[in-house]
């Protein structure tokens, strides 16, 4: 009878449950726990199970470059990031409020990494995240674009709760580039968070665009009320 019951919650699709069936009766339970008892651990598990692969999911789906969390941070005030900033970002109250967090600092001061631990922690909370290289974004953009389903893409992007765009800055946005990323940055306005790591410093970021008016329309949007963090110190490359 144990065997048949596992057998059909499994057919049912709900692995959380089966795996916990077959502890209880692997640890001699059944006659132990009341009806009530042993359906609250059954259902319990199979709604962690579930949990946890969706959380899994939404990691995978970021298509983050690296492995990152908060609490691998290295936190200090003479790093730019101290553990009051980085408790109360990972609370993901900024991401309620659709808020745009700045990340700048020379390279090797761990941008990346704190930008995907902040992603990272928002897909454990729940939260649709993307990661991508500004290369990245423009080139899935520039397929997209030839394949007619920019409108989609752009769709999609919008979508998301939280958008990561690494190494903006390395080069400079031409052309069509400014419109794309000026739309990008429209349709997240005070609707949905963005995070964006340079290495420049943001009073350099109009040098990134060919013309002077869109790069006001975006750093306005991008720069205003933006919670920024500039981070400092010797190279983490050079020091692990």
């Amino acid at each position: 009878m144990e065997i048949q019951i596992q057998s059909s919650l499994q057919r049912l699709h709900m692995p959380g449950m089966a795996m916990c069936w077959k502890t209880i009766t692997e640890t001699h339970q059944t006659d132990k726990l009341s009806l009530t008892d042993g359906l609250e651990m059954l259902l319990q598990s199979e709604l962690d199970n579930r949990q946890n692969n969706k959380i899994e999911r939404l990691i995978k789906n970021a298509s983050f470059r690296q492995r990152a969390t908060i609490e691998e941070l290295e936190l200090s005030e003479s790093r730019g990031i101290n553990e009051s900033i980085a408790n109360r970002l990972a609370t993901g109250e900024y991401l309620k409020n659709g808020a745009t967090i700045v990340i700048s600092g020379p390279t090797g001061t761990g941008k990346s990494f704190l930008a995907t631990a902040l992603g990272e922690r928002a897909c454990r909370q729940g939260y649709k995240v993307r990661y991508y290289t500004v290369q990245r974004l423009f080139d899935e953009l520039k397929l997209a674009r030839l394949e007619g389903h920019e409108l989609k893409f752009f769709e999609k992007t919008e979508q998301l709760d939280l958008l990561i765009i690494d190494d903006f800055g390395m080069k400079k946005l031409e052309g069509q580039q400014q419109n794309d990323f000026e739309q990008i940055i429209d349709d997240r306005y005070h609707k949905k968070s963005l995070i964006l790591a340079s290495q420049l410093a943001v009073a350099d970021w109009y040098s990134i665009f060919s013309s002077e008016m869109l790069a006001e329309a975006c750093l306005d949007r991008v720069v205003h009320k933006s919670i920024r963090i500039e981070l400092k110190g010797i190279s983490l490359r050079k020091k692990y």
